[in-house]
């Protein structure tokens, strides 16, 4: 049910805003993580991957994928919280 004085509509609408401003936040980070990767494991690009450069992307990911997970755990409990 919804507060008195507050429009449904109005808080449907901001936490729509709220859940794609989170969204974008995210997009920007896989976006950061690919160059911070690329730019530190990848020296000369070509047809395949050398076992140096296969382990340092691994890494890097396995970094960004727990990172990740820890975003992904804020948020949630942020959500669960009201926001607040």
């Amino acid at each position: 049910m919804a507060e008195p004085g507050r429009d449904p509509a109005a808080s449907e609408l901001q936490r729509l805003v709220a859940a794609e401003q989170q969204r974008a936040q995210f997009t920007a980070q896989v976006h950061n993580f690919m160059e911070v990767c690329w730019d530190k494991c990848v020296e000369k690009p070509g047809s395949k991957l050398d076992s140096r450069t296969e382990s340092c992307l691994a890494s890097c990911v396995d970094r960004f994928i727990d990172t990740t997970l820890s975003i992904t755990n804020r948020f949630s409990q942020l959500v669960q919280r009201g926001g607040n």
